[in-house]
C-alpha cells in the first residue's frame, strides 16, 4: 500500500529539489526521473513557466510524497509507479521530477512539480478533491502493480483483489435504500419489512419502539464492518424507522415513493444459508426473487449463446479503446513537451543571439544566464526528439494537441461506456449459469499473502 500526502513550495524550489536529488538517498541518483525539464535546472523551468501566469498565487511549485508499507515493493517498481503516478496526476501539462529515496527503513517517492501547467499557465488547484483524486490514483497504481491498498476509514491494508471483492458497489450506501424500498414494496406488515431485511443478509438493531428502543435502526450489510444509521443524516428522511414504518402503511398511496426494481443487474440470492433451511417461507420468496431475476435476463439477452457474444463484443470494443487510449496519452505527454520547449526555444532565443554578438560575453551571461541556459536546453531537447528548428511552427503543434485531446476525450467516454455494459451482461451471465446450476454462487475474495520483492542491500 502506499500512502500519499502534498504540500505547496512558496520559495527555494531549488532547494527544494536538490534534497530530493540527493545522491545518498537516491541510490547515487539512479532513481531519478524528470518531464518537461531537467532536475539540475528544474527551478528556472518552473519560473519560465511561473512568469507567464496571470493568476496572483505565492505557489511556486508542489511536493508530492508516496510512501509504500516496508518490504512491499522494490526499489525499481516504486520508481516506476511513482512516474505512472506523476503522469496520471498531471496528465502531461506540468513540469516535474520524480525521485525514489532508499535511505529508510520504507522506500518512498518524491515528485515535485511546477505549480503552472505548459500549456494555459494556470495554476494547479490543490483542494480537497484533487488530494483524493491523488490517493485514488495511487491506490489503482498499487492496485495494478499488486500491492495492497488502503481502504477509505482505516481500515487495514487490503490486497486488490480483497479490496475489490468487499467493493462490488462503489456506493454501498445507495444499495442498502434499493433492498430497503424492494423490502417495503415487498411487505404487508413492518415486522415482514424486518424479516426480509434480514433475509437479505443484513444485520439490524434499534428495530423496536418504545421509551428503552435505540433512537435509529441500524444495518449492517453482509461483510462490512460497520452499521449504517437509518437517519436522516446518513440514508435520509425516507429511511428513518418510523418513516419506513409509515411507507409500509401508506404504500398503497405512496407506490410512486418506491421505485421500480430492477431484477436484471441484481446477483441472485444465495439459498444455502442457514436462514433459508430453516424457513419454508424464506425458500418460497427467494425462489420467486431469483426466477424473476433469470427471467428478466432471458427477456433481455435472448439466449446464453447471444450473452456470451454481447459480452465478447463489449469487452474488445472496451479493450480497444483503453490501448488507444493510452497511445494516445503518450502522444499527448510528449507533444506537450515539445510544445513547451519550443516556446522557451522561440522566446529565448534572442538572448542566445545576443549573447553570441556581446562584446563582453561574461557579462551579458551574468545579467541573463536563465535565459541563455533554457535556450540551450530547449534546443537540445527539441534536436533530440527529431524537430526541426527551421520554420518551428508552435501553433500547428497546438493544434495537433488539441485534436488529440478530443479525441482522448471522446475514446474516453466509448471506453466507460463499454465498462459499464460489460459488467452488466458478466451479472446477467453469472445469474443465468448460477440459476440453471451451472456454477456456484460467487464466494468473497480470499486475502493473499504480502509478497515482499525488496531486494536486500
Amino acid at each position: 500500500m502506499a500512502v500519499t500526502k502534498i504540500h505547496a513550495i512558496t520559495a527555494t524550489v531549488d532547494k527544494a529539489v536538490d534534497y530530493i536529488c540527493n545522491p545518498d538517498k537516491t541510490d547515487e541518483s539512479i532513481y531519478i526521473s524528470s518531464y518537461a525539464c531537467a532536475p539540475e535546472t528544474a527551478a528556472i523551468d518552473f519560473k519560465y513557466t511561473l512568469d507567464h501566469c496571470r493568476e496572483n498565487n505565492p505557489n511556486k511549485a508542489y511536493h508530492l510524497i508516496q510512501a509504500f508499507a516496508p518490504g512491499e515493493v522494490s526499489f525499481e517498481e516504486a520508481h516506476q509507479i511513482g512516474k505512472e503516478l506523476a503522469d496520471k496526476v498531471l496528465e502531461g501539462k506540468y513540469s516535474y521530477v520524480v525521485t525514489t529515496h532508499i535511505d529508510k527503513g520504507h522506500v518512498h517517492n518524491h515528485i515535485i512539480f511546477c505549480a503552472a501547467d505548459n500549456m494555459e499557465h494556470n495554476k494547479y488547484h490543490d483542494c480537497k478533491q484533487s488530494y483524493y483524486r491523488i490517493r485514488k490514483l495511487s491506490d489503482e497504481l498499487c492496485s495494478e502493480h499488486n500491492l495492497s491498498v488502503i481502504i477509505p476509514g482505516g481500515e487495514r491494508g487490503k490486497k486488490y483483489n480483497e479490496w475489490q471483492a468487499d467493493k462490488n458497489s462503489a456506493a454501498w450506501k445507495t444499495q442498502i435504500r434499493k433492498d430497503i424500498n424492494a423490502a417495503i414494496k415487498a411487505s404487508s406488515t413492518y415486522e415482514e419489512f424486518l424479516l426480509l431485511m434480514r433475509a437479505k443478509g443484513y444485520e439490524i438493531k434499534g428495530e423496536t419502539f418504545g421509551e428503552d428502543a435505540l433512537k435509529f435502526i441500524s444495518f449492517r450489510p453482509l461483510g462490512k464492518d460497520r452499521f449504517v444509521r437509518g437517519s436522516i443524516k446518513s440514508l435520509g428522511k425516507e429511511y428513518t424507522k418510523e418513516r419506513i414504518k409509515e411507507r409500509i402503511e401508506l404504500k398503497r398511496e405512496r407506490k410512486a415513493v418506491i421505485p421500480k426494481r430492477d431484477y436484471a443487474d441484481r446477483r441472485l440470492i444465495d439459498t444455502s444459508d442457514e436462514k433459508f433451511q430453516n424457513s419454508p417461507g424464506l425458500q418460497r420468496w427467494a425462489a420467486v426473487e431469483n426466477l424473476k431475476i433469470a427471467a428478466q435476463a432471458y427477456n433481455e439477452v435472448g439466449s446464453i449463446a447471444e450473452l456470451e457474444q454481447k459480452i465478447s463484443v463489449a469487452s474488445a470494443t472496451g479493450k480497444e479503446a483503453k490501448q488507444t487510449i493510452r497511445k494516445l496519452e503518450n502522444r499527448i505527454k510528449d507533444l506537450a513537451e515539445i510544445i513547451k520547449y519550443a516556446e522557451q526555444y522561440k522566446t529565448n532565443k534572442s538572448y542566445h543571439i545576443a549573447y553570441k554578438k556581446s562584446k563582453n560575453p561574461d557579462a551579458y551571461f551574468r545579467r541573463h544566464e536563465s535565459q541563455i541556459i533554457l535556450y540551450g536546453g530547449a534546443r537540445r531537447m527539441l534536436e533530440q526528439a527529431g524537430i526541426s528548428l527551421k520554420g518551428l511552427n508552435i501553433d500547428k503543434l497546438k493544434s495537433e494537441y488539441q485534436a488529440l485531446t478530443a479525441q482522448k476525450k471522446e475514446l474516453t467516454a466509448t471506453y466507460k461506456n463499454s465498462e459499464k455494459e460489460l459488467k452488466s451482461l458478466n451479472r446477467k451471465l453469472e445469474n443465468l449459469n448460477q440459476y440453471l446450476g451451472r456454477t456456484e454462487p460467487p464466494k468473497k475474495a480470499q486475502e493473499q499473502p504480502d509478497r515482499n520483492s525488496n531486494p536486500s542491500r
